[in-house]
């Protein structure tokens, strides 16, 4: 059963920079495309970052473009949000996402399999 777990998240003051991670417990963390997710009270879940099962390829929201960069170590079997100049608006559970998948980064929340519980970010200022 693959297991993900986030950490990293708290509160954090408007134009910091904070960083998530997200470990696996998998087989082969290199067979997997991950991605990162969020929601903010009262409105759905979306789309922030996601990258391919190399780590060569990327993409991203286009409200964080710019300012958040996803990257992963598949020697560590984990995958990192990098914030920068964080806003009130990027207040959210962050989730983490994977699925087994060498194609493409994937941008649709139905594609991926795995989720994790969520690490709650709350930009204060």
């Amino acid at each position: 059963q693959v297991q993900l777990v986030e950490s990293g998240g708290g509160l954090v003051q408007v134009g910091g920079s904070p960083r998530l991670s997200c470990a696996a417990s998998v087989g082969t963390f290199s067979t997997y495309a991950m991605g990162w997710f969020r929601q903010a009270p009262g409105k759905e879940r979306e789309f922030v970052a996601g990258i391919n099962w190399s780590g060569g390829s990327t993409a991203y929201a286009d409200s964080v473009k710019g300012r958040f960069t996803i990257s992963r170590d598949n020697s560590k079997k984990t995958m990192y949000l990098q914030m920068n100049n964080l806003k009130p608006e990027d207040t959210a559970v962050y989730y983490c996402a994977a699925t087994e998948s060498r194609i493409a980064v994937l941008r649709s929340e139905v594609a991926y399999r795995y989720w994790g519980r969520g690490t709650q970010v709350t930009a204060s200022s």
